[in-house]
């Protein structure tokens, strides 16, 4: 007698249940939309189109999508060692604070040399305000999720009190720097397409793309293809195997939280350096915080987030041209549809999974027979 599958096949885990969470989070939208009197299939075909319709719209879905690679793999990381980092909104400011110093301390040298500094100063001053949190959390038994979150008010508060005092732009009323030196930014993709011969339409969509898919890759190789990896995951599964192993536990959390806080900080790459030109104190837009569901829904594994992150740029992009075309559908009915994919694909996440479970164990039955 056979006996029944206690694991699910790969493609059912990681395809066959997020694409069921989305599908219950659009049908709940689409009854919502419904009862407003909008049709819920013109609707999803608005957002669709306003996603991935026209070239400038591709430049911004890619353009959102960068700061959620950004962040999720940055949850991803702290998560494979068993540690739930809530703090990448603060780690992601740093890492806009540190890039900007950077910015203005080689850029008068030399826009190349900046451009370089800034990328390794983004992630170094995201993973030492990591440090902080992931020390009391190794050392001293402070939990993580505690202590991240208040180091994003700390970050905030600091961002604040730099942008309307030392760093403020000369002669300015806002909470902002001074533009960056001229040439100390990213190209945009439209640029680049531009020198091989490829027409596309300007838009905010830049370089710090390609720099998170090669980040994607370097988290897969790191978690899955060498000995540190090996040992991150086995103290975020198993920490005493870990512990008895010979592997140190509170090295592991240090070297996990730094990496996920480096990865939150880049996140200012493309905010700042490929769209705004200058540091400014609301630049992260909570997207530290939709970077947790991304992780979820991408089953903690770099492809998975990356697929995420498109679909939450699209939600952002699409879901802006979708309020524009459908006045009854607000902007605030927009941010309730994102809420509902976050809710069904993170907090909700195993609610297929017995139903599919139970299917899977009588097909197996059923072959065994």
């Amino acid at each position: 007698m056979a006996a029944g599958v206690n694991k699910l096949p790969w493609w059912a885990e990681s395809i066959l249940l997020p694409v069921l969470n989305l599908l219950a989070a659009f049908l709940v939208s689409g009854l919502v939309i419904w009862s407003l009197g909008e049709d819920p299939f013109m609707a999803l075909s608005l957002l669709i189109e306003g996603a991935f319709g026209f070239e400038e719209a591709i430049s911004y879905t890619f353009y959102y999508s960068t700061n959620f690679i950004f962040t999720g793999l940055a949850v991803s990381m702290a998560f494979h060692a068993g540690h739930f980092n809530i703090g990448g909104e603060g780690q992601a400011m740093l890492g806009g604070l540190g890039l900007t110093l950077a910015v203005f301390l080689f850029g008068d040298f030399s826009p190349l040399l900046s451009v370089f500094m800034a990328i390794i100063a983004s992630a170094a001053f995201g993973a030492l305000w990591a440090f902080i949190p992931a020390y009391l959390q190794a050392k001293r038994g402070s939990h993580i999720v505690i202590t991240t979150i208040m180091f994003n008010f700390i970050a905030s508060a600091l961002l604040a009190y730099l942008l309307v005092g030392p760093m403020q732009r000369p002669g300015g009323q806002m909470p902002e720097s001074a533009d960056f030196p001229e040439g100390s930014s990213l190209m945009g993709i439209h640029d680049v397409l531009s020198v091989v011969g490829i027409p596309f339409e300007e838009g905010p969509m830049n370089l710090s793309l390609l720099i998170a898919l090669v980040c994607a890759v370097g988290v897969w190789f790191l978690l899955w293809r060498t000995r540190f990896g090996f040992e991150l995951r086995t103290v975020g599964q198993n920490p005493n195997a870990a512990r008895f192993a010979g592997v140190s536990v509170p090295r592991m959390t240090i070297y996990a939280l730094m990496l996920s806080g480096g990865l939150a900080g880049m996140m200012g790459l493309n905010e700042l350096m490929g769209e705004q030109h200058r540091l400014m104190g609301n630049f992260t837009l909570g997207y530290g915080f939709v970077g947790i569901a991304v992780a979820f829904m991408g089953r903690n594994h770099p492809v998975g987030i990356v697929l995420a992150a498109v679909l939450f740029g699209a939600l952002y992009q699409g879901g802006a041209e979708l309020a524009f075309e459908m006045p009854n559908i607000t902007r605030d009915l927009i941010v309730m549809i994102q809420g509902l994919v976050i809710l069904f694909a993170g907090a909700m996440e195993h609610m297929f999974r017995k139903p599919v479970t139970k299917i899977f164990e009588r097909f197996s039955a059923g072959s065994a027979a």
